[in-house]
């Protein structure tokens, strides 16, 4: 299996440091707000990485920080008029929310930087007793010019690096490229008491002790959006290796940016849109497989249109795995060999290759075109052929990909109205019987302003039911 690792710009074989165990950390959102379809990208995929490792064999520990001491959190804290504990407290739940809605298989922890004081503390007192990380007056700053690897994860060379907007501004600093780790307190903000004084912890500092308590000191997978290349990445390489002497981890991974109508998201462009406002929408499966149309390195446009055909193919898969589900209980129909490991070959090759979801994208819809012909061009088909479908559909498309959710049609399939339902299709059935056309029309209308869509088929009607 080959991953595209940022670290060295190319794609490199995946030998993870202690196998069948793989070690994967995210950096989670800061919580002041509802995350933004940008953001929800970066999860999604993660999500989607870890899922096909598990497929794989592989046992995952996955860990997505929560950052919950931030200038943004207290900015906006003061601005409402609350505490930054209230306020965290209540974006933590609205995530938590709104991935189990997006169908994100939970982490295994989800590590907050006010409760890894200690760690953060030791890890930065082992910086100054280096003399990496220097003290003026209660702020402790790391000296980039004492790691000689700093910008091999970026490509930025020192020398070359510019002040600007992502480079803090400070004469305390005897670089301006040095980092804040820990920050003295001010008046009216949170604070922890250390040895330096009040203070909190600078931004990069807390992903490097959260990631090495929970995963250890060198891990196989750290990921996180294109953005946080250049600086926190890069900080977090800086500050964890000149700490411990050993890489920090095996394989870094970056999601492309998202734009809007191909612009770059924005307030101020009023094309600024949360996971929250999409889910309301879409359902989550439509939303996950446009993202899964793109690989992951890519940027990817975001459009009305374009949510719109990825639900009419989430829609399609629906269509075809309610077919299946019904088959299933078929147990005296006519045997049909057909070879479905091919369909499994052909989405491991894809997926094997930098995790490529729009080639394994591909795969499953020509899977569904193909048993959707066999299914049209056979009679009374026999329930192997139906749970050999569901297997690999199941697998690949609803375990991996979460582009269908199994259980959810289940339900819906099962719902108390469906007497009333088939008691309409036979009605319509017999009226067509009859040639009563205008009153098979009449009702397969009731049945749609119900949200009912008939199929017709050599093997008689089914129906699905809109999920949303």
């Amino acid at each position: 299996m080959l991953v595209y690792n940022t670290l060295r710009n190319r794609k490199e074989e995946f030998v993870p440091i202690n196998p069948p165990n793989v070690t994967m950390y995210v950096c989670g959102p800061t919580i002041y707000d509802y995350f933004h379809i940008g953001n929800g990208r970066t999860f999604v995929m993660s999500d989607i990485i870890r899922r096909y490792l598990i497929y794989k064999g592989y046992n995952v520990k996955f860990v997505m920080n929560l950052t919950d001491v931030d200038d943004k959190i207290i900015r906006k804290a003061v601005q409402e008029g609350v505490s930054t504990k209230e306020l965290t407290l209540r974006y933590e739940k609205a995530f938590m929310d709104d991935i189990k809605i997006f169908k994100m298989k939970p982490a295994d922890l989800y590590p907050k930087a006010t409760e890894h004081m200690q760690e953060i503390e030791d890890l930065i007192e082992k910086l100054e007793n280096k003399g990496i990380a220097y003290n003026v007056d209660g702020n402790i700053f790391y000296d980039v010019g004492k790691f000689k690897g700093y910008g091999k994860l970026s490509g930025k060379k020192t020398d070359e690096l510019e002040i600007g907007s992502r480079v803090d501004i400070n004469e305390e600093k005897r670089n301006p490229l040095d980092f804040s780790v820990w920050k003295k307190s001010k008046e009216g903000e949170p604070f922890w008491e250390s040895k330096w004084g009040n203070g909190r912890p600078g931004w990069h500092i807390e992903c490097s002790a959260m990631s090495m308590k929970h995963l250890g000191e060198t891990i196989d997978i750290h990921a996180g959006g294109n953005d946080l290349i250049f600086p926190h990445h890069e900080n977090e390489i800086a500050q964890s290796e000149a700490a411990t002497g050993k890489d920090f981890a095996h394989y870094w991974m970056h999601f492309g940016f998202l734009n809007i109508d191909k612009q770059k998201m924005s307030k101020s462009l009023s094309n600024f849109f949360t996971a929250r406002d999409i889910l309301t929408q879409y359902p989550a499966e439509a939303l996950r497989l446009l993202f899964v149309q793109s690989h992951y390195r890519s940027p990817l446009n975001f459009s009305k249109e374009l949510i719109e055909s990825a639900k009419k193919g989430t829609e399609k898969l629906n269509n075809l795995s309610m077919l299946i589900l019904k088959g299933i209980e078929n147990k005296n129909g006519n045997i049909i060999e057909y070879n479905f490991q091919k369909y499994f070959n052909l989405f491991s090759e894809a997926m094997d290759d930098d995790f490529n979801t729009s080639q394994a994208t591909g795969v499953i819809f020509d899977f569904i075109r193909d048993i959707n012909r066999i299914i049209s061009e056979n009679e009374n088909i026999n329930f192997s052929f139906y749970e050999d479908a569901f297997n690999f559909l199941n697998s690949t498309a609803n375990n991996v990909l979460g582009i269908i959710d199994f259980d959810e049609l289940r339900t819906v399939e099962k719902d108390e109205d469906d007497a009333w339902i088939v008691e309409q299709i036979e009605a319509r059935t017999k009226a067509k019987l009859d040639k009563n056309w205008q009153l098979a029309d009449e009702i397969r209308d009731v049945l749609s302003d119900k949200g009912i869509i008939l199929e017709d088929s050599k093997n008689g009607t089914t129906y699905k039911k809109k999920l949303i």
